[in-house]
């Protein structure tokens, strides 16, 4: 894991970083093992304490926000409650989904493993939509599943809900699973991209974040590009973004 993070915006209230795939926002009880997570590096970086306002899954790499006190992370975190912050994730995924959509399909609640132990699922559904657009796709001449040749695509995602995996969850839904999800994907495309094309993370990024400041009301718009194996697999396919 990276000795510093890269910060995106930083005032005396905010501050934003491009969280790199691998890295736990912060300690959970099913990664107790973990000696490093996103809170502690960037505390040690800039020198004092953190509190985030959001997560962002372990293979999910992009813009991640923190507020520099309790206050700031809570007003921060109602936008997100209220649906007020806008949100935008690449994906690459297995075939060729349609050219955009929306998927308007209910999840039902996942335990978290960053609340409290006797947090229950439910079983109770509750509404989820995420719209897309694609931006690339690509057919190789590779047998990785039963065809003779293997379709991938690049999506630009927007949640308009904030349920538990929500994107990964509704991918897998459409049956265009992100590459690189152990939990949600197809097995013999997550090998190909590592074993074949060195892709070994999960290839979902936050690449934008839009929310009002929590002091001064002003829209911030922050954006990161992707960058490592995400990148090196766009550039591969000659999509854009690499």
């Amino acid at each position: 894991m990276p000795e510093e993070l890269p910060i995106l915006y930083r005032d005396e209230h905010v501050v934003v970083i491009d969280k790199p795939s691998g890295l736990l926002v912060h300690r959970s009880e099913i990664d107790r093992h973990e000696t490093r997570f996103a809170i502690q590096i960037l505390r040690d970086q800039i020198g004092q304490r953190v509190w985030p306002a959001h997560r962002l899954d372990r293979g999910t790499s992009g813009v991640l926000l923190f507020g520099l006190n309790p206050a700031m992370a809570s007003q921060l975190g109602k936008q997100f409650e209220q649906g007020t912050v806008e949100k935008a994730y690449w994906a690459v995924v297995r075939g060729y989904p349609p050219a955009s959509g929306s998927i308007d399909h209910p999840l039902t609640r996942q335990r978290d493993p960053y609340e409290f132990k006797g947090e229950q699922c439910s079983t109770e559904a509750q509404p989820a939509l995420t719209h897309f657009r694609k931006l690339a796709e690509i057919e190789l001449p590779v047998e990785v599943d039963r065809y003779p040749s293997s379709r991938y695509a690049l999506l630009e995602l927007e949640p308009i809900t904030g349920r538990r995996h929500q994107i990964r969850r509704h991918l897998k839904h459409l049956a265009h699973p992100i590459i690189g999800d152990a939990t949600y994907g197809k097995g013999r495309h997550n090998r190909y991209f590592a074993e074949q094309l060195g892709c070994h993370r999960l290839l979902l990024a936050c690449i934008r974040l839009s929310f009002n400041h929590p002091v001064t009301g002003l829209r911030l718009d922050i954006k990161t590009p992707v960058s490592g194996e995400f990148a090196a697999t766009l550039a591969r396919f000659g999509w854009p973004g690499s």
